[in-house]
């Protein structure tokens, strides 16, 4: 079994997001002033490693330190001078496509976990992600102005067939949303 700050490592690390403290009491199902201790001795243990924990009043984030900066910004550079490659540019079509497509969407329309190409886009600025006004817990992806003006276009309408292709993502991914249709 994990300590109580072993456990919040994990958790902050699986989030990759800020957490709040009082989401993380109830996780760990510790009180919340034993929250505060575990991040003193999950600080404590990150010194040296590359990594800090930032914290707000309310929120606390697994970062990496700052005498990282140079390392992750070789890494960051890296990967921006490479071409997208075709998993990112599939993932584009589909978010261009699908104006407001979530994480899952994504993965069912391409048949393959996409996580690696929305980082890369989120990345360059070709797409940005807005919590779901429906279900909180997921993200809807649709394309920056930044995306559009490496297009050549003016908005999503102005892509080529999208009032078709825009329908027929729509009605594929509203059939297969339909429970007790196996």
């Amino acid at each position: 079994m994990l300590t109580p700050p072993a456990a919040l490592h994990a958790l902050l690390f699986a989030s990759g997001e800020p957490l709040e403290k009082k989401q993380i009491a109830k996780l760990l199902d510790i009180k919340e002033g034993d929250v505060a201790l575990a991040l003193k001795a999950l600080a404590d243990s990150l010194k040296g490693s590359g990594l800090v924990l930032v914290e707000t009043e309310s929120e606390v984030e697994l970062r990496t330190a700052p005498e990282a900066a140079a390392l992750v910004k070789k890494l960051r550079e890296s990967e921006l001078a490479r071409d997208l490659g075709k998993a990112s540019l599939e993932t584009l079509a589909v978010i261009a496509y699908g104006t407001g497509t979530t994480r899952g969407e994504i993965d069912w329309v391409r048949g393959v976990n996409s996580s690696t190409s929305l980082r890369t886009l989120l990345l360059r600025g070709l797409i940005e992600g807005r919590e779901d006004e429906r279900d909180k817990r997921r993200i809807r992806y649709s394309l920056t102005t930044e995306a559009f003006g490496h297009l050549g276009i003016r908005s999503a309408a102005d892509l080529p067939r999208a009032e078709e292709l825009s329908a027929g993502a729509a009605a594929a991914i509203a059939e297969e949303a339909v429970p007790g249709d196996d």
